[in-house]
């Protein structure tokens, strides 16, 4: 397995030492070799000044009519007698080495070789038709912007800067896959982000090894610390502004070209149940939605896990009508409770994935249909109890109140140990899975971070925007869990008020 790792690791780099020299056609010749003849690859043969000039460019990569209008026609007219002042391109560079030209037109620009020249001309002249900026399905937001990224790196970068428009605001380049050369940026503020954090980030992206990186969730899994945490340890968002916030914060964005979700470290667990509308309402009612989420995931672990508890162990701590009434409804079921759960677990998760992958229009008959008929009918059969419906509808519902679906995700995971405890132990086994789970979420980190900060270690100063948010006025100071290099954020905002 290893050789086959190796033979293709150095077949992708062969001709990389490759140089131009002043012989026209043997340096075409050595660059459809590098791009092993392919018949998208494709040439124009002009005069320029007496002297013969080839076009080289990926048909599949270049706008034509771009290409046309401010290299081709350019040339024809040869009004200068230098390459660099005749052609119209945006971006203009030389280069005398084959893997770097070959890199160029993956680029999406075009290669101009001259005779008796060992300098190839590199002039921009990409142009694929790209996704209109429109806001995520997946992160909606009432009072917030409405737009989002797409699968344009510039567009992307594009969308930030015009929210940040700070000289400070910097951009790092990788290239990351041995075949995809997938363009990966690492932005973060200047005077703002640690040094620290800045050198890790860096250092592991530049240590990847690997020959495709097509999403940031390949990337996520790669530098992640902590792989086997059911906890997701990096924030993705196609939110522009609610990236725009993490950086200002002193935290690092990480975009990968070709999608549209763009990463953020480090980050910690509350994070995930913030959302941009806490900021665009009044402190108070921002405060009691993201106390409501927080609360949802506790719910979403545990609520089924207690039902189990109660009907099997606790069943005294009910009063005497909600008792008989749960008693009635599992006479004729022949299943204990853990299965009762576990399989309308798996049942919601079904139409869960069903819902995802079908077309809308019977994406939303499957949702509603489906799990009417299903309720309806495993009720009737006997299979499970009305009570296990209610508990697992509720559960549901709190799972997707996290404002980003991976945590609700994680949450539904956990309430299946839960479960199994509850049936085996009670109460106290419920009690031991939550001792364990936040015991974790206390040890867990994410590029330095503690990941369950600002309650372990406990931060005064942070939990002013945390559990809570506080008025605008009353946040002075940045989180300090990214470490920024300084703390301040505002100065008296409310000044126009009297003392």
């Amino acid at each position: 397995m290893s050789f086959f790792k190796k033979k293709s690791s150095l077949s992708s780099t062969s001709n990389d030492g490759g140089q131009l020299c002043e012989d026209i056609e043997k340096n075409i010749r050595m660059l459809e070799e590098h791009f092993c003849h392919t018949e998208d690859l494709m040439k124009k043969e002009l005069q320029f000044h007496n002297r013969k000039c080839v076009i080289i460019y990926l048909d599949s990569l270049v706008k034509k009519e771009l290409l046309q209008a401010s290299i081709i026609e350019p040339i024809l007219e040869g009004k200068m007698s230098e390459i660099e002042k005749t052609v119209h391109a945006a971006e203009i560079k030389k280069t005398s080495i084959i893997s770097e030209a070959g890199k160029n037109l993956l680029d999406r620009s075009c290669v101009i070789l001259l005779e008796k020249d060992p300098q190839a001309y590199v002039a921009s002249v990409g142009g694929i038709e790209e996704r209109a900026i429109q806001e995520p399905n997946n992160e909606r937001s009432i009072k917030s912007s409405h737009d989002g990224f797409i699968e344009s790196f510039s567009s992307n970068l594009q969308l930030l800067r015009k929210r940040l428009k700070s000289p400070q605001l910097k951009v790092k380049y990788f290239t990351i896959g041995n075949f995809s050369n997938t363009k990966v940026g690492m932005l973060y503020l200047e005077n703002l982000a640690n040094k620290e954090l800045v050198e890790e980030v860096e250092r592991r992206l530049s240590s990847i090894e690997i020959d495709q990186l097509y999403s940031t969730g390949e990337l996520e899994e790669v530098i992640e610390d902590h792989p086997f945490s059911p906890f997701p340890q990096i924030l993705a968002t196609e939110r522009p502004d609610r990236a725009v916030s993490y950086i200002t914060e002193g935290k690092i964005t990480i975009i990968v070209d070709g999608n549209p979700r763009v990463l953020v470290v480090p980050i910690t667990f509350f994070a995930f149940y913030q959302a941009p509308d806490d900021y665009n309402s009044r402190w108070l009612v921002g405060s009691f939605f993201r106390l409501i989420r927080v609360f949802s995931f506790i719910i979403a672990i545990s609520l089924p896990a207690i039902y189990i508890a109660i009907v099997s162990f606790h069943s005294e701590v009910l009063p005497i009508g909600i008792l008989y009434s749960i008693r009635v409804s599992l006479e004729y079921v022949p299943f204990p409770p853990l299965a009762e759960a576990i399989a309308m677990q798996i049942i919601l998760e079904l139409l869960k994935e069903a819902s995802i992958r079908l077309p809308s229009p019977i994406a939303q008959t499957i949702g509603i249909v489906g799990g009417l008929v299903i309720g309806t009918a495993v009720v009737d059969a006997h299979i499970v109890s009305n009570m296990m419906i209610v508990v697992i509808g509720f559960t549901a519902i709190a799972s997707f109140v996290a404002p980003i679906n991976e945590m609700g995700t994680s949450a539904r995971l956990l309430g299946f140990p839960t479960m199994l405890a509850a049936s085996l132990f009670g109460f106290f086994g419920i009690v031991f899975v939550l001792m364990l789970i936040f015991m974790h979420l206390s040890k867990l980190d994410s590029f330095g971070t503690p990941y369950f900060s600002p309650l372990a270690p406990f931060k005064k100063e942070d939990v002013k925007d945390s559990l809570i948010r506080l008025p605008l006025w009353k946040l002075n100071t940045r989180p300090t869990d990214a470490k920024p290099e300084y703390a301040n954020q505002q100065g008296r905002i409310r000044a126009w008020k009297k003392k």
